[in-house]
């Protein structure tokens, strides 16, 4: 069961990250938050790993590590290490795009199956969110990315790959599926 540490999680991440907006669209990012903390309970994940999937992007996009010293202090310390886990980016102006997504790829051997499962999920909804935005505005959605559809794709299919070989299970089935059918996608 979840308790009132989640609902505290959830309030926090809704008021780091209030004024921002899923890339592209006028959808407030909390729903990524709230998306990627259900992926994460449907599959088994608890109550520090929910908590967790909520505040994700909160150190990344919303204040660094003094942003990520808040999280433990009020989580504890095994939050703060999924959400450490998580974070592609430390400093405003993030690093160039490849550059985080390969400095993430390289680190994720390094992290607890605990950090994985919430990292899969957040993956696995951003998938799902530019195949749906891709069935209703067709190609236009690479657009809305720093970099080339196949970019995007080459970081997906290497995620895609790592999930099968060390976190399979149904959800690592649903990623792979969903990259393919975004490989699909002219």
């Amino acid at each position: 069961m979840l308790t009132k540490r989640f609902d505290d999680a959830f309030c926090l991440a809704s008021e780091l990250h209030r004024e921002q907006r899923r890339k592209g669209t006028r959808i407030p990012y909390i729903s990524h938050l709230m998306a990627v903390a259900a992926i994460v309970i449907e599959h088994g994940g608890d109550e520090n790993q929910a908590i967790a999937a909520l505040l994700h992007d909160a150190a990344e996009d919303q204040g660094g590590r003094p942003t990520l010293e808040l999280i433990e202090q009020r989580f504890g310390a095994d939050v703060a290490e999924i959400v450490s886990d998580c974070t592609d980016a430390w400093t405003e102006p993030k690093p160039p795009w490849r550059q985080r997504k390969e400095a993430y790829l390289a680190h994720l051997p390094s992290v607890s199956s605990r950090s994985l499962l919430v990292s899969l999920a957040d993956k696995a909804h951003n998938a799902r969110a530019i195949l749906l935005d891709h069935r209703t505005m067709g190609s236009k959605i690479w657009h809305r990315f720093n970099v080339s559809r196949e970019e995007t794709l080459r970081y997906y299919d290497a995620l895609r790959t790592f999930y099968q070989r060390t976190l399979p299970g149904p959800l690592s089935r649903e990623f792979t599926e969903t990259v393919d059918q975004l490989e699909n996608c002219v």
